[in-house]
């Protein structure tokens, strides 16, 4: 069943990332960090504020995922193009400095679209029970802070443009490195559009 599937996959990549994090990620220095950061400001903004939905807000990201996603990126693990050799002269150190500035600083929080609510709150706290998806909040909390110690990425604030492509990136098999649970490419292989799109809108808002 795919809800059982998910929840033990879950489980697994909760001590598979604690593992990781345990012995490959060693406490960046956030100071050293902002020094490596001015070619992210194009895309990311000033402070990991981005103005523009294409690109993901990092501020306030926890740092394990940040460090993971730039891992996967640097080693083509997740398909980055507009990141293309952008981490490629980079250390694993100066990754988990840049890690370490984002991840302090106060990420921006917009607002839902009223008539999407509803759905999207649904989708996130409880899931679909219809279509065995398991809810959003069990890894991601239920404000939409993450969960660090698991590498699991805060989704509150998050443009929902960008939260949208995600979505529809793991459901093509398009982004794939959600480890060897699949369970993002399980969560929304069934997910509509619209579910998508609702779930998206609500996080946006969430705080």
């Amino acid at each position: 069943m795919k809800l059982s599937q998910l929840l033990v996959g879950g489980m697994f990549v909760i001590s598979a990332m604690s593992t990781f994090v345990a012995s490959a990620f060693a406490a960046g220095d956030a100071e050293r960090g902002k020094g490596l950061t001015p070619v992210c400001t194009a895309c990311h903004g000033q402070d990991g504020n981005s103005l523009a939905g294409a690109f993901p807000n990092i501020a306030g990201q926890n740092a394990h995922y940040l460090l993971k996603q730039m891992q996967d990126i640097k080693s083509k693990a997740r398909s980055a193009p507009l990141m293309a050799g952008i981490l490629d002269n980079l250390d694993d150190q100066q990754l988990e400095d840049i890690a370490a500035y984002y991840s302090k600083q106060k990420a921006n929080v917009g607002s839902a679209d009223p008539e999407l609510v509803e759905l999207g709150e649904s989708i996130y706290r409880s899931g679909i029970k219809r279509k065995e998806i398991a809810a959003c909040s069990a890894c991601h909390a239920p404000d939409g802070s993450g969960n660090g110690p698991a590498a699991f990425p805060a989704l509150n604030g998050q443009w929902p443009e960008y939260t949208v492509a995600q979505l529809k990136a793991f459901r093509s098999g398009e982004r794939h490195n959600d480890g060897d649970s699949r369970m993002m490419r399980i969560t929304s292989m069934d997910l509509s559009d619209v579910e998508m799109a609702a779930v998206a809108s609500y996080l946006f808002g969430l705080h």
